[in-house]
């Protein structure tokens, strides 16, 4: 099992900068891949970012890429978001996810997902 915390949510202006971060516990080694995605009020999950945790290979909504850069410590096996020119459509609840590969399966598993508010 792999269980994940998110970490670094919270209230920032528009135009500001916060670091989400997500750590992953349990059966690390099965794990071939974190990312982030993001829930908004009245919305649809979407993708965030993704990365490889081997190679740190990252993929990006098309959307944000620029403004938002995922990056991991292998070491940790934790992975981070970096926010910069925010704005208050990334109003969102951010979750962390994992791919994780057994012998048996294939599955994702998530996090609880820490809040994001960009607001004056």
């Amino acid at each position: 099992q792999v269980q994940l915390m998110e970490s670094g949510g919270g209230l920032v202006q528009p135009g500001g900068s916060l670091r989400l971060s997500c750590a992953a516990s349990g059966s690390i080694s099965n794990i071939d891949a974190m990312g982030w995605y993001r829930q908004a009020p009245g919305k649809q999950r979407e993708l965030v970012a993704t990365i490889t945790l081997e190679r740190g290979t990252p993929t990006y909504a098309h959307s944000l890429e620029g403004r938002f850069t995922i990056s991991r410590d292998r070491a940790r096996s934790t992975v981070y978001l970096q926010m910069n020119s925010l704005k208050t459509e990334d109003t969102a609840v951010y979750y962390c996810n994992a791919e994780v590969s057994t012998d048996d399966m294939n599955y994702l598993t998530w996090g609880q997902g820490t809040q994001v508010t960009v607001s004056t």
